[in-house]
């Protein structure tokens, strides 16, 4: 039986009662579009994040992004700073709007954008930081609010991948202007379909939001304020979130307890040249949205895996963004951002669920230290 980095159906084994009550609630509720179901999502998204917080439900995780920007005043001749190793989607939104994407290059040890690098990018028609919060931990904000403030910018954090995490204590997406959640089904808060959601502590971006989400339109149909969009957050994906989200911290300690396990079996293949397990940096509380390490010699492991284990496993992003041919008109050449593809050739992801049973991961560690011993 194939073994694969992600897999869903052992929590809807677990969970199937609940989620197809949540479906007949929403059927047997009479309204299935932007009903009581999103409302008490939003309203319990908000207040876990803690007190004076706004949250609008939308479609999904691209869209978050791109209406939270263009809440935020982004449009045609923007520029929005980023990184390139990030999924497409966060470098979709921006062009979506009609702005440039800015990348910078990340740091050698997380992954993370490095913030050393950042104020070099801002030029006069910069209006937006998008810090991605990668693989499940924070960015270190505290520079770029610095950064952000001292220029007049605008933050806006990329969440799609850290529900839960913390930073020195402050929970992903409380520490900037604005906050882009994805509930794709892999997430750490998952749906059972698409789903996302922005939070802001700001009145006026939340109702930019609620407009944008809705055509353009306020609360009264077919009169339009503002070229808006349809990116209504679905009814049932959001009754089935309320659900989740009361089980999310469970979520994160399940999530912790697989990655050390990973540590525990196999830290003593680490090393110079060896493999390189994550690292969690000081302050961060890391919630394992995908578990990433790296070799060298990435894709002969990965191949040996398949092969000889039938162990399928992800790659989390082999192709930055700025190496895309849908993005060559930005002008990156190869070489301009080298930790970004030096790592885009090494990293790979080893399974990681709340429902990962012991007996798959130890499967899973077996093969790969096998693999690596015969390199």
């Amino acid at each position: 039986m194939t073994t694969y980095v992600w897999d869903y159906l052992p929590e809807y084994e677990k969970e199937k009662s609940e989620i197809l009550d949540a479906v007949e609630k929403v059927f047997s509720s009479g309204q299935l579009v932007l009903g009581e179901s999103v409302k008490g999502f939003e309203e319990e998204f908000a207040a876990y994040h803690g007190e004076g917080f706004h949250v609008t439900g939308v479609d999904n995780g691209t869209n978050a992004l791109k209406l939270a920007l263009e809440a935020l005043g982004v449009g045609p001749g923007d520029e929005v700073v980023t990184v390139s190793n990030t999924a497409a989607p966060t470098v979709l939104a921006i062009t979506g709007t009609g702005a440039t994407p800015v990348f910078v290059d990340v740091r050698e040890e997380d992954f993370l954008i490095d913030t050393d690098l950042v104020e070099a990018a801002i030029t006069p028609r910069t209006k937006v930081l998008l810090p991605v919060h990668l693989y499940g931990q924070s960015v270190d904000m505290a520079p770029l609010k610095e950064i952000a403030d001292r220029h007049g910018l605008k933050i806006l954090e990329d969440c799609a991948q850290a529900h839960g995490a913390r930073h020195h204590g402050r929970l992903t997406g409380t520490m900037g202007d604005a906050a882009a959640f994805s509930f794709y089904p892999t997430k750490v808060l998952g749906a059972y379909g698409d789903g996302g959601a922005v939070i802001t502590a700001d009145a006026e971006t939340d109702r930019s939001m609620r407009q944008l989400r809705y055509y353009g339109m306020d609360k009264v149909y077919y009169v339009v304020r503002t070229p808006g969009h349809n990116s209504r957050l679905d009814e049932v994906q959001a009754e089935i979130l309320r659900g989740k989200l009361a089980k999310l911290d469970t979520y994160l300690e399940d999530r912790n307890r697989v990655a050390r396990r990973y540590e525990e079996k196999l830290g003593d293949l680490t090393g110079p040249g060896g493999l390189l397990l994550p690292a969690t940096n000081p302050g961060n509380t890391h919630v394992y949205y995908v578990y990433v390490v790296r070799h060298p010699q990435r894709d002969l492991i990965i191949e040996k895996l398949k092969a000889d284990h039938d162990i399928s496993l992800n790659i989390s992003y082999p192709w930055p963004c700025h190496t895309m041919t849908g993005f060559e008109y930005l002008g990156y050449e190869k070489g301009s951002l080298p930790v970004t593809e030096r790592l885009a050739g090494e990293i790979f992801s080893l399974p990681m669920y709340p429902s990962l049973t012991e007996d798959k991961q130890d499967r899973v560690i077996s093969a790969l230290r096998e693999v690596l011993a015969s390199l």
